[in-house]
């Protein structure tokens, strides 16, 4: 049994097609079918079931494919431990960035840190909460960045900022004349808010204390984009929140629009999470050094108080 194998094993059952496994990890695909088969031949029992499309893993497969993944991933993280004694920060590091986070942060960062550590690279992608916890576990990213807390077994946190949101209002809306909002001034407001899977859209849900049993009525308009639901808010159809470095994008014409929360001021908590096994413990260290020294100064604020978007029990 070799690393390879395995890794041929993981490839195959992500695929569900060994010609497409084949493809991802560079080989031709009877070098993989031939691995696969010795891998197969050595523990004695089918891994998979090559009857149905797309190929499936068999019940020990499944048993397997757990094993394998923990064995490559303890593999990287001797690499990990011989990177860190000789202090060298680099190779391939994958991050997943959820969609409220990603336009905002990434332009912040990206090009100081790939100056400043240029034998990083880095690849990333844009996915909801969800998926970067499933990929996290799976092996198939180093890191995320999302909003917390999660409390996600295995998956350790570690804050990098809090956001402040601000409200959005259209012109002539009632409350226009307020300089800042409370929380109980958007109790009887038709709040235009994110699609459902967007972490953001269950924080504002819960700042507004709607318990999706009621109220229904005011949260009809779902969009994937805050520039929607603002060209929304424009045609009079509702208010919306955004997030604090989110309303520097909007343009300066409408940077009107936009009020702040009385303290204490309602936030997120924006953090890097990872595998606790902290593979490449380096590299996650030295991308929250350098987004916490770029955030620091554009995110000035006191009082915040985090809104979780999970319903009190």
């Amino acid at each position: 049994m070799t690393l390879t194998q395995l890794s041929y094993m993981i490839a195959v059952a992500e695929a569900g097609n060994f010609t497409l496994a084949a493809e991802n990890v560079f080989v031709t695909q009877p070098t993989l079918s031939m691995q696969i088969q010795k891998l197969e031949d050595e523990l004695g029992v089918k891994i998979f079931n090559r009857s149905k499309k797309p190929i499936r893993l068999t019940t020990v497969g499944e048993q397997i494919l757990t094993q394998a993944r923990n064995i490559i991933a303890e593999a990287k993280r001797m690499e990990d431990i011989v990177a860190q004694e000789r202090g060298f920060i680099g190779g391939a590091f994958k991050l997943g960035i959820i969609p409220t986070v990603m336009p905002t942060l990434l332009p912040m960062f990206l090009t100081h840190f790939i100056k400043k550590y240029p034998k990083v690279n880095l690849s990333i992608e844009e996915m909801n909460t969800k998926t970067i916890i499933s990929h996290l576990k799976e092996g198939k990213l180093d890191a995320g960045i999302a909003a917390t807390p999660l409390k996600i077994d295995n998956i350790e946190e570690r804050p990098l900022y809090l956001e402040p949101f601000v409200a959005y209002l259209p012109h002539q809306h009632r409350l226009q004349g307020n300089n800042q909002l409370s929380q109980d001034d958007l109790a009887d407001e038709r709040l235009l808010v994110l699609e459902d899977g967007h972490c953001f859209r269950d924080q504002a849900l819960s700042l507004c204390r709607f318990n999706g049993q009621q109220k229904t009525d005011s949260f009809d308009l779902k969009s994937g984009s805050f520039e929607t639901l603002i060209n929304l808010a424009n045609e009079g159809l509702g208010m919306t929140l955004v997030p604090y470095l989110n309303s520097r994008n909007i343009p300066d014409e409408y940077q009107g629009n936009i009020r702040p929360f009385v303290s204490p001021t309602p936030a997120r908590e924006i953090s890097l999470i990872f595998p606790k096994s902290q593979l490449k413990i380096q590299i996650i260290d030295a991308l929250k050094q350098a987004i916490e020294g770029i955030i620091r100064g554009a995110i000035a604020i006191e009082n915040v108080q985090i809104v979780s978007p999970y319903p009190k029990k």
